[in-house]
């Protein structure tokens, strides 16, 4: 339990929560805890969603399969992650996207009605849960602001001068892999490579593994004006 509650603790909805509150949360509410292999479909996108999902262990995707048969990964959550919780509480109650682990995972599932009841008798929790949603949708509202831009370019600008604005410095570090960048941006990876190679020849930018340094600021705001 302590291990369980440790992770708990480091996941957004049960911040800041006490051990003795957290325990009993934990005694008054019905949550399941289910282990899922490596490929292992958690969910596909239309099966029926009535309850978050709390990553415990392991890693799981969030892909957009198309009928084509092509995968795109939208995200990838780890340990403490959370999901369903934007859409749990709407009128269209099924997963938008399949989830499926890339390693061996466990996930703790809370049903709607008991996050109902412990938002009821925590407010932290609900504070918590509030500031789980809003951040959700800042999130998406900026992945939809990259994925309307046209061009691969206006994408990686737009990314690099957010990136810039939060981390206040030129030399930007990339949280992400090649592939799962062009993933973020809905592009192949030998596009966006090219991409940036046209952009270092143009000196706007020098990049090295996980870091794009911005050399010139001028110019790449130009690229989404």
């Amino acid at each position: 339990m302590l291990d369980l509650e440790n992770i708990l603790k480091s996941s957004v909805l049960f911040k800041n929560i006490a051990d003795n509150n957290l325990n009993n949360i934990l005694s008054n509410i019905n949550y399941k805890i289910k282990s899922f292999n490596k490929n292992e479909l958690i969910a596909i996108e239309g099966d029926p969603l009535n309850s978050i999902g709390i990553l415990i262990s392991g890693n799981i995707e969030i892909q957009k399969i198309y009928p084509s048969g092509k995968t795109l990964t939208i995200s990838t959550l780890s340990s403490g992650n959370i999901f369903g919780e934007v859409i749990v509480f709407s009128q269209k109650n099924t997963y938008p996207a399949t989830l499926v682990p890339i390693t061996s995972a466990e996930i703790m599932f809370i049903s709607k009605e008991d996050i109902l009841k412990i938002c009821t008798i925590n407010p932290d929790i609900l504070k918590n849960f509030m500031s789980l949603l809003s951040n959700k949708i800042l999130m998406l509202n900026k992945k939809v602001k990259t994925l309307s831009y046209q061009t691969i370019r206006e994408k990686v600008a737009s990314y690099l001068l957010d990136e810039y604005t939060k981390q206040k410095k030129l030399l930007i570090k990339i949280p992400y892999s090649r592939q799962e960048m062009s993933e973020q941006f809905a592009v192949t990876r030998p596009s966006l490579s090219r991409e940036l190679i046209k952009m270092r020849e143009e000196d706007l930018i020098e990049f090295n593994k996980n870091t794009i340094l911005i050399k010139n600021l001028d110019k790449l705001e130009d690229c989404i004006l």
